[in-house]
């Protein structure tokens, strides 16, 4: 894997976002909710309990359906220390009225948007990568 991304502009420039075609659910379980890990894609423990994105389908299997959103991969590998990306992110998509959460994993950044939004939201942060490039 090529070395962490720092500047505010590469990271931008070569965010590359990848559209995942799978639709995910946050959902809230108490902390001692046993869950099959296998299938959670991100946790998140909270004083409230448990956060828990998981596939759409497996949520409502669960009986733990909320909204549904798609997850925009950033393929950049990102430095966890990094200034700017989200900012950027949030803000271009702020100005489409769209509603985003963000991840950052170890190598990249997961924006995840209302399913219905979601060709917009990627329209809207290829042309932010591209005008970066310019």
């Amino acid at each position: 894997m090529a070395k962490a991304v720092s500047d505010s502009a590469q990271m931008i420039a070569r965010m590359a976002p990848v559209l995942d075609s799978q639709d995910y659910c946050f959902c809230h379980v108490a902390d001692d909710h046993k869950f099959h890990a296998a299938s959670v894609l991100a946790t998140f423990r909270e004083e409230e309990g448990l956060t828990l994105v998981l596939p759409l389908a497996q949520a409502q299997a669960a009986g733990l359906a909320g909204p549904a959103f798609r997850r925009i991969t950033l393929q950049v590998h990102s430095a966890l220390e990094g200034v700017g990306l989200t900012a950027a992110v949030a803000g271009a998509l702020a100005e489409g009225g769209i509603a985003c959460n963000v991840v950052a994993a170890f190598y990249h950044d997961h924006i995840f948007v209302p399913s219905a939004q979601a060709r917009d939201a990627l329209s809207i942060l290829q042309r932010l990568s591209a005008a970066a490039r310019r």
